[in-house]
């Protein structure tokens, strides 16, 4: 029989995807009040892989992602896109969002997204909120799975996750990585 206990903690990671930098620094001012200190933060880069947002936030959207510091409880994944989602309300243009806030969970052994989106591979967390395994560590490197977003497959988001997961191990046991 399996005893149940708590998971320990993630890292917050949180992809953002924007057009006007003004409000992007805007976003990353009321994050940082949530949720922390950023110990990472991207410089923007291009999204070049689908036109869905540009009708609600325009052309030339850029992709910028951010990791904090403070660790968090796997179980506040839904508080946290709650709370996400409240953020692009405020910063919305006439019913249109001007950033795209996407909160994950990194762990050492896993990737999850906070979406408010069903689907096959997603499991229901509570409040709207699902789950989605977007990437898994395996033989020393994590892995996208079928439905993983292509952005998420980058080697250059996975070379990074690998660098933020050597953080999260320091961060828990003190100890230097050595690999």
């Amino acid at each position: 029989m399996s005893r149940p206990k708590e998971p320990p903690s993630a890292k917050l990671v949180i992809r953002f995807l924007f057009c006007d930098f003004g409000v992007q620094v805007e976003a990353l001012r009321r994050i940082e009040k949530l949720f922390g200190r950023m110990d990472y933060l991207s410089a923007p880069g291009p999204f070049p892989y689908t036109t869905y947002y540009d009708r609600e936030m325009g052309a030339g959207i850029r992709r910028q992602t951010a990791a904090y510091l403070d660790l968090v409880e796997p179980g506040t994944l839904p508080d946290i896109k709650l709370r996400t989602n409240a953020i692009e309300d405020q910063l919305s243009k006439a019913g249109s969002r001007q950033v795209n806030i996407d909160p994950g969970m990194l762990s050492a052994e896993r990737f999850v997204l906070a979406t408010g989106k069903d689907f096959t591979h997603r499991l229901y967390l509570r409040d709207g909120i699902f789950a989605d395994l977007t990437l898994m560590y395996q033989k020393g490197a994590y892995r996208p799975l079928p439905w993983t977003y292509p952005d998420y497959r980058e080697p250059e988001f996975i070379d990074l996750l690998s660098v933020l997961r050597k953080k999260l191990k320091f961060r828990k046991d003190g100890k230097l990585p050595l690999r």
